[in-house]
């Protein structure tokens, strides 16, 4: 399925509908298989011991698999996660943005469901494995 928003048109789309968290993440990939997505180190991301909070990495998976649809079915700043189930495996590496490879499983008319493996960066080991599905709004009448 071709992309019906690149990821030069996305980062503006989120700017807009999402100003809370500008400047929180990048896009390194996005195409028609793969979304990398990154949650750029920041202090504010973390949790005592200088690690990634639970937190700051539910939103990059959430952001991320938002970003996958939205790049699918294009600007439907309404669609909202109707599931998330998230696993912390290991411990992020400190001083290291955390990078979500994220796939599109499936794609229907009101549902996406999505894949996410959290990377720190440089490192193979997945430090969190997250399945979201959001809810896709019905099409405007006429």
């Amino acid at each position: 399925m071709a992309l019906k928003v690149s990821a030069e048109e996305m980062m503006p789309f989120l700017d807009e509908v999402f100003p809370q968290v500008r400047g929180m993440f990048a896009i390194d990939r996005l195409d028609e298989d793969l979304l990398v997505m990154r949650l750029l180190q920041n202090e504010r991301h973390l949790r005592p011991g200088g690690t990634v909070s639970g937190p700051a990495m539910f939103g990059l998976a959430d952001v991320s698999a938002y970003v996958a649809t939205m790049a699918r079915i294009g600007r439907q700043a309404l669609a909202v996660t109707t599931n998330c189930s998230i696993d912390f495996m290991r411990k992020p590496a400190s001083g290291a943005d955390v990078l979500a490879e994220t796939r599109v499983l499936k794609l229907g008319r009101t549902l996406s469901v999505c894949d996410c493996l959290l990377f720190s960066e440089g490192s193979d080991a997945p430090v969190a494995r997250a399945s979201l599905t959001y809810s896709i709004p019905p099409a405007p009448a006429g």
